[in-house]
């Protein structure tokens, strides 16, 4: 394992035992909530939105400590954005911030938060071919 990636693990620990924009908002613009079923991870994300631009973040929920690493430094990145920023996030982006390498179960965990976010951002409900 090289430094760098030593100092990655040891700001996803960080960010996992003290994330940054926990909590909820009250009366947010925005809030939306998604979970990972295979390994139990719940997330919900509330925005409060003037002007097309992220005023106001948080996060709650449970999960291992790379989705609520995931969750904490998202959150971090994109309070100020605007929302069509946050659209062009991408996988690559989630994973750049994380700085390490995950296997694909784990993938799932370090990419709820985006998936999560972007689902509130754009209004969707239900991620196509997801059951009810």
């Amino acid at each position: 394992m090289s430094g760098s990636e030593d100092l990655f693990r040891e700001e996803i620990l960080e960010h996992a035992k003290h994330p940054r924009r926990h909590g909820t908002l009250s009366d947010p613009d925005i809030t939306f909530e998604d979970s990972n079923p295979l390994c139990g991870d719940r997330l919900r994300i509330d925005l409060h939105v003037k002007d097309g631009r992220i005023r106001d973040i948080c996060f709650s929920g449970v999960g291992c400590s790379i989705s609520q690493a995931a969750a904490s430094m998202l959150c971090e990145e994109v309070e100020g954005k605007t929302l069509e920023e946050v659209k062009r996030l991408t996988r690559d982006d989630v994973l750049e911030m994380l700085g390490i390498e995950l296997g694909p179960v784990r993938l799932k965990c370090g990419l709820l938060a985006l998936k999560t976010l972007k689902a509130g951002v754009y209004g969707i409900h239900q991620w196509p071919g997801e059951d009810e």
